[in-house]
């Protein structure tokens, strides 16, 4: 999710859901940067997957974070499956929708 603070900043935040429980597992705030690094996007799922267990799939918008050659590479490493949600159509994952 992207938005816009009161000096005009963008602050980016990548919050990760239990489809399943609805539990949401985290949420990453970054003031300031447009994306969020890879390098942070996979440190951070690799401390969910030990905490959780590997998914056997992870669903996400087309945003640049999962879509990167560094993140699909380590997820298919890993055997976990990439669901992309097609632009535009949120309701395709509402309940991250509905929490934000």
């Amino acid at each position: 999710m992207i938005d816009r603070i009161a000096d005009g900043r963008i602050s980016k935040i990548l919050d990760i859901m239990n489809e399943y429980s609805r539990h949401c597992l985290t949420i990453l705030v970054y003031r300031i940067y447009r994306k969020i690094e890879n390098q942070r996007v996979i440190a951070l799922m690799f401390n969910l997957f030990i905490f959780w267990g590997i998914p056997e799939h992870i669903r996400s918008d087309d945003s640049l974070e999962f879509t990167s050659k560094a993140v699909r590479k380590w997820l298919n490493w890993l055997g976990v499956k990439t669901l992309f949600i097609e632009p535009g159509s949120p309701w395709e994952n509402g309940y991250i929708e509905s929490f934000n």
